[in-house]
């Protein structure tokens, strides 16, 4: 079984290739031999493809050749092209798995880029403010303490920060780290302490609600996408639970799947996990009464896409000035607290 890596948009160009390929009438064999001996793209994605290729010519079919790449062709995408196959038609179940790879892939985008602002102006501020209570205000705080003066509030709240941080500055970092470990640990060994981690992220205050539509856009996607290819409903939800990350949301896709085999309608299955908006619930219900699921999962899929970016733009928009002016003040705070004092001092020197 393959261990190896390889990005999700080499995944979106080899959907790509094999789509153009076949559709043009190429065989199959010739179509992977051709993406395995390209020139570009990455070089584990065309040694995947010329492991599928040599597992087809030994006469298994493509679905069967990619279980054994499970890190690059997951059960969801496996499900599409074995449905494909059973239609004698790959193509457009090449093209949508294409699509959707590329949806998802900006979503992932863009979180990225809302996480990477926070994370620098984060860096800085806190190397910033570091270098100042270690170094800039052990040195004043010599000077202060020899003049005799009476120093202003914000003053001896920085210099006596500056002494915590030298005192217990080692410490509070090795409990940081310890802290992470544990929890690293107890999440990986509990699958309670797990579920709540992953259901205490998705309250996380402006991140929670955004990871929530991101997960509920992949699942109804994934969904979507499955029961159009001719997926019974059950199986549709089983892949589409196993191929989502959050614990809590898997869990009640399952419990939903579990409902419906039960005899349960649809909407009504979701709805009694509690778990999932009214917005889901009543576009399934609808979806079920007018025969027309797949369009309704359509719906679903577009408006919570649409929501999850919009949700992030405007978060980004929001965070960028508020973390400038976070960082303008907190420096603001420690260039006062050190200058005031250094100019009184300097004025009450004899000329």
């Amino acid at each position: 079984m393959s261990r190896q890596r390889v990005p999700r948009r080499e995944a979106i160009h080899f959907c790509f290739h094999l789509e153009q390929m076949l559709g043009a009438g190429v065989p199959m064999l010739d179509a992977l031999a051709d993406f395995a001996a390209g020139g570009g793209g990455h070089p584990a994605m065309r040694a995947i493809a010329a492991t599928l290729a040599a597992d087809i010519e030994r006469g298994q079919p493509l679905s069967q050749a990619m279980a054994a790449h499970p890190r690059v062709f997951d059960e969801v995408f496996r499900g599409l092209v074995r449905a494909g196959e059973a239609t004698g038609d790959l193509v457009p179940v090449l093209r949508q798995i294409a699509a959707d790879l590329t949806r998802a892939d900006e979503l992932r985008s863009q979180a990225r880029k809302l996480a990477i602002y926070p994370l620098v102006v984060g860096g800085t501020l806190s190397v910033a403010v570091g270098v100042a209570l270690t170094r800039v205000v052990p040195q004043v705080a010599t000077l202060f303490r020899s003049s005799g003066e009476t120093l202003p509030l914000s003053t001896r709240l920085l210099v006596g920060l500056s002494d915590w941080l030298a005192a217990y500055g080692v410490w509070l970092l090795a409990a940081l780290v310890a802290t992470g470990v544990v929890v690293a640990a107890t999440a990986a060994r509990h699958l309670g302490f797990r579920l709540r981690l992953h259901a205490w992220s998705l309250r996380l205050p402006l991140i929670g609600p955004i990871r929530q539509r991101l997960a509920l856009a992949r699942v109804a996607s994934l969904f979507a996408m499955l029961y159009a290819a001719g997926v019974t409903v059950i199986d549709a939800l089983s892949s589409a639970a196993r191929a989502t990350p959050n614990l809590v949301i898997r869990g009640g896709i399952e419990s939903a799947g579990a409902n419906i085999a039960a005899g349960q309608g649809i909407a009504a299955a979701f709805e009694a996990t509690g778990l999932f908006p009214a917005l889901v619930t009543r576009m399934l219900r609808v979806g079920e009464q007018t025969g027309r699921l797949d369009s309704a999962l359509g719906q679903l899929v577009y408006f919570y896409e649409r929501d999850a970016r919009e949700a992030i733009e405007r978060l980004q928009a929001s965070a960028e000035p508020a973390l400038t002016v976070v960082m303008g003040l907190l420096m603001l705070w420690i260039a006062v607290a050190v200058l005031g004092p250094v100019y009184d001092i300097v004025t009450r020197l004899p000329l």
